[in-house]
């Protein structure tokens, strides 16, 4: 048991006896003092377990909140602020070629990635010309296919031409890569903040 958790327990403690000792010196009936008892006493479970559990209402709360709304991404000026995930990573709603996209910001893929199903549903040319790509991912080496996105917008930010790569091997996740970051005038993190300027 931590600091913390002691001096909770003590103050509950300290709460049952003070609510006990005022019960006792009303000289209630017993059953309705028993009642009385047992209401504080969940009183003060119901409490405990709150206070004891607040980083997980936070959690549960936050993906009820992504669920209802989208992103909680947040336009300051010109700059995006993309606060990070519960997962630790960041996720922003793109509009591609007139579409919503979810993309993981990932600063380890040097070029865009997006999954055929994700791909066609935009209107991403998959025509097949020129050579295929090999690149690195965390499951091994994969073929992409070369592509481009005409019309990218991540809030207020705006690109023509964006190169891609679209695989399979990629399932339901799209990555905005290094192509994209590195276009920005700046990106950086502060705290579990990630910061975008166009």
């Amino acid at each position: 048991m931590n600091e913390d958790q002691s001096i909770s327990l003590i103050y509950a403690v300290g709460g049952l006896v003070l609510v006990g000792s005022a019960l006792a010196a009303r000289r209630l009936p017993m059953r309705q003092t028993l009642k009385m008892a047992l209401a504080w006493v969940a009183i003060f479970a119901g409490l405990f377990v709150i206070v004891a559990l607040r980083d997980d209402f936070g959690a549960i709360w936050q993906k009820v909140k992504t669920a209802a709304v989208g992103e909680s991404a947040e336009t300051v000026g010109g700059s995006l602020r993309i606060p990070a995930s519960e997962d630790g990573h960041y996720y922003a709603v793109a509009i591609v070629n007139g579409h919503s996209v979810r993309f993981m910001i990932d600063t380890g893929a040097t070029v865009t990635s997006m999954s055929r199903d994700t791909a066609k549903a935009v209107g991403i040319a998959l025509d097949g010309a020129g050579y295929p790509a090999i690149v690195e991912t965390a499951n091994g080496l994969a073929e992409a296919q070369r592509s481009s996105i005409d019309r990218f917008q991540l809030g207020p930010i705006e690109r023509e031409g964006m190169h891609v790569f679209v695989m399979e091997e990629l399932g339901d996740t799209n990555l905005l890569g290094m192509n994209f970051l590195s276009s920005l005038k700046s990106w950086r993190v502060e705290g579990r903040t990630l910061i975008l300027e166009g």
